[in-house]
């Protein structure tokens, strides 16, 4: 198996290769960190339908970690409560938290998470954090948590940093999407969620009163040690140290009737387009119903006959998506798939305004579920990095199946007739938007 869940290498100043310094230290990463994770024993494949066994295999081909497990799963649906639930974690941290977000800022929302990060290290914990660079800098609140880990002393690095000033340069449309938090190597959390405000702090945002939901899971078990070794990579690349010991320490014990999980990374610069590989396997192997919760859904042709044909053997194929997005053009250009979907025979349904849907997951029949940080679009699968768990259990995907009723119940199922009469200009903004979708 490749260690393809290392972050790949930056692009040159020109911005169309990689330089070899980068392509260097992906190779060191990949050799220091081992690719099959702390602790895991042998994967835990024996009791799966074929499907999921297939799917298994499908994901390690392309860089996953083994399928392990033992694992509890507490889904965290309430975006203050998710923040508090990882704030009173950091607080219980003895030796060590890694944190790693796309958007990580200080304001009033987030507080109890920068000041728990404060505490853990006034107590001698070990505490690295990793930030987006283009991906926080534009947000009121960066400036501010900036200060405070540096006053702090805290170890942090930017991802991807874009400071040509500083010598900090390579192709900015590839960035670190990944959500992750761990403490103590034990308890692990990961999502779709950043570190902000329900509002993003953005003025205009405020105005038309909008909301984000979001969705984090917490993990305990093995699962965490290859959520702590994908870290491990990432702090490599940006920080030359490696937080692993040698050999590193073990992952946690396999918990009584825990769940079956792999951690699935992704990123720029694979030959494989892995996410969207998973998305359209699990379409085609789905019998009964496929759920799909995401932000930004702007599928490609092949994912689009992947839920055609689902439809087409009699599969309930459910969009859930939002009515509205701060992102304007990525909103409009999924906006244009919606007639041929529907008259695919595809369900999709709305979550009102001013709430911002930012959930992403998939569920498939009454056994899987992929839960992360990847969105349905070009830029997830070829130009984000991302972190998505893949679950096996029909447990976990009823409890999930709580969550879309709450979601069906904030939303309305977008009928034909009505679409097709909306205005004139957004026909025109949804098709013109489509065009460029492949170049965002």
């Amino acid at each position: 198996m490749q260690a393809l869940w290392t972050t790949p290498g930056r692009a040159g100043n020109d911005g169309s290769g990689f330089e070899t310094r980068s392509k260097d230290k992906q190779r060191r990463a990949a050799q220091l960190v081992d690719p099959h994770g702390p602790g895991t024993g042998e994967e835990t494949t024996g009791e799966m339908p074929g499907w999921a066994r297939d799917t298994v295999r499908l994901n390690g081909h392309n860089g996953a970690f083994p399928v392990v497990g033992g694992n509890h799963l507490q889904i965290l649906d309430d975006y203050d409560g998710s923040l508090q639930a990882m704030a009173e974690a950091i607080g219980s941290a003895k030796s060590f938290v890694h944190f790693q977000f796309y958007i990580a800022v200080a304001d009033d929302t987030t507080e109890p998470v920068i000041a728990a990060l404060e505490d853990a290290h006034v107590r001698g914990v070990r505490v690295r954090v990793l930030i987006d660079h283009l991906g926080s800098v534009g947000y009121p609140g960066y400036r501010q948590v900036v200060h405070r880990l540096e006053d702090a002393g805290i170890a942090w690095r930017r991802m991807l940093p874009v400071r040509p000033w500083r010598g900090q340069y390579q192709r900015p449309d590839l960035r670190n999407h990944r959500k992750i938090l761990v403490v103590d190597g034990t308890v692990g959390f990961t999502g779709s969620q950043n570190v902000i405000d329900r509002s993003y702090n953005k003025k205009s945002n405020k105005r038309q009163h909008l909301q984000w939901v979001g969705l984090m899971l917490r993990v305990d078990g093995p699962a965490v040690g290859h959520l702590n070794a994908l870290f491990a990579t990432d702090w490599f690349c940006e920080a030359d140290e490696m937080v692993l010991g040698n050999p590193p320490a073990p992952a946690p014990d396999p918990l009584p009737d825990g769940l079956v999980c792999q951690v699935l990374p992704s990123g720029p610069g694979l030959e494989q387009e892995s996410n969207l590989q998973l998305f359209n396997h699990l379409f085609t192997s789905a019998r009964q119903r496929i759920t799909v919760c995401s932000p930004y859904f702007v599928p490609d042709e092949s994912m689009l006959n992947a839920l055609r044909a689902a439809v087409g053997r009699g599969v309930e194929v459910r969009l859930y998506m939002g009515e509205t997005s701060s992102h304007a053009l990525t909103h409009h250009a999924q906006r244009s798939y919606y007639e041929a979907m529907i008259k695919a025979g595809v369900k999709i349904f709305l979550y009102r305004a001013p709430y911002v849907l930012h959930a992403k997951f998939v569920l498939i029949d009454e056994e899987a579920a992929v839960v992360g940080s990847s969105n349905m679009d070009i830029r997830s699968f070829v130009l984000d990095h991302e972190v998505n768990l893949m679950v096996i259990g029909e447990e976990f995907v009823a409890r999930m199946d709580e969550v879309v009723q709450g979601y069906h119940e904030a939303s309305h199922e977008l009928e034909l007739g009505p679409w097709l009469d909306r205005p004139r200009r957004q026909k025109y903004l949804d098709n013109a938007a489509r065009l460029t979708s492949a170049l965002q």
